[in-house]
């Protein structure tokens, strides 16, 4: 459908009707999934608003696509046009917070930073922690995505006691992941989340961020055993190591550091013990690193994910450098064994292919995988994508 539309064409007056002057309009220059423009924006501010402009999507024939805050639109398999954007910053706020209870119903399009901000007030916090900055509630679970957090709480997923939502031909229905607690993947919800009913966990009381300086994988694969061997049951084991210095092969420092919370005394006994481990060049320090709990990658670059069990994690990153010729980029869950990595978004369809294959040769007999998350878009249509419910 052409996105040069009369200002009474017949689809958006109906939108128009359905969610209020204002709150319908034909698409822009900025309204695009990968790098596509959509032909309508929408904004609804109830369940029944998403469930009618969904009616009329299904009998017009309109593919539909949710947006929070757009910071994954891009990611997964590019679709191959949309004609609805759907734009959740209306259904947002806290509707239910039941602190005694330790739950939450929250609004689809609040961030979650807003959330946090809003359950800080309380002693409380969503054991959650996106590394897409202005990531909505919607657009986390839409993808499972999960930030460092991960390794002692669970996915984004494992957080939600029900979430409600609108499915394609417009019927409410709702969604309780319980009993699916800990598998990957997405909410599986086919349609528009409205809300989620979350789990809450209490702020702790204190935090402190060990780290060391690393420059090898192996040394990585080293470190996260002594920190598993030393049980000192920490919130997250995250490391970052970046690209090598242009025109040379020298590897700069990297960073594995490891975050520890709960009850003061025992964080700073923790801590101590974690340090005396590591030996030299060990800093401890109530601020996280720079890098924490960010991706490496931005929107011009491929994104990579792989995963891999936490013994084989080194194995994988030296293969991916071996198919690639170079130092790449790598920043993620070392205690998980499920990491982000960077090639310039200058390669080649067929190069990334066959970077991967390479990888995946490796990763196969080690209970692994590596897939594309996000690619330039002249990549992304040419090169094998991950599925948006299978990104995490």
């Amino acid at each position: 459908m052409s996105s040069v539309l009369p200002p009474r064409h017949p689809v958006l007056r109906a939108l128009i009707d359905i969610c209020g002057p204002g709150f319908a309009r034909p698409a822009g220059p900025a309204d695009t999934v990968a790098a596509r423009r959509a032909s309508f924006v929408v904004g609804p501010a109830t369940a029944t608003a998403v469930a009618d402009a969904l009616r009329l999507a299904t009998t017009r024939g309109l593919a539909v696509m949710p947006r929070g805050a757009g910071t994954k639109l891009d990611w997964g398999t590019p679709p191959p046009g949309v004609d609805l954007l759907l734009d959740t910053g209306r259904l947002a706020g806290v509707w239910h917070h039941h602190p005694d209870e330790g739950t939450a119903e929250v609004g689809a399009g609040t961030p979650v930073r807003a959330v946090q901000a809003a359950l800080a007030l309380h002693g409380q916090r969503l054991a959650a922690d996106p590394p897409s900055s202005r990531a909505t509630v919607g657009g986390m679970l839409a993808v499972n995505e999960s930030g460092p957090l991960r390794h002692r709480y669970g996915s984004a997923a494992d957080q939600v006691q029900h979430v409600s939502y609108v499915d394609p031909a417009g019927v409410p229905r709702a969604f309780a992941p319980g009993a699916r607690r800990g598998r990957p993947g997405g909410m599986e919800v086919d349609g528009v989340i409205v809300s989620a009913t979350l789990r809450l966990e209490p702020m702790p009381a204190a935090r402190r961020w060990v780290s060391v300086a690393v420059s090898t994988p192996l040394q990585v694969h080293h470190l996260v055993a002594a920190t598993l061997a030393q049980r000192v049951e920490p919130s997250a084991i995250e490391v970052d190591l970046p690209r090598a210095v242009p025109q040379t092969t020298v590897q700069p420092p990297g960073s594995l550091a490891v975050l520890l919370e709960g009850a003061a005394p025992g964080v700073q006994e923790r801590a101590a013990r974690l340090a005396k481990a590591f030996g030299d060049g060990v800093t401890v320090t109530g601020m996280a690193p720079q890098w924490w709990g960010r991706y490496p990658f931005g929107r011009d670059d491929v994104a990579l994910r792989i995963a891999v069990p936490i013994a084989d994690l080194h194995a994988a990153v030296y293969a991916l450098r071996d198919a690639a010729g170079a130092v790449v980029p790598i920043r993620g869950s070392a205690g998980l064994g499920m990491v982000h990595a960077v090639l310039p978004g200058t390669t080649g369809p067929e190069r990334v292919e066959a970077i991967l294959d390479a990888v995946r040769g490796v990763l196969l007999a080690r209970g692994g995988r590596a897939v594309v998350i996000s690619a330039p878009p002249s990549t992304a249509r040419a090169v094998d994508v991950a599925d948006r419910r299978d990104l995490f």
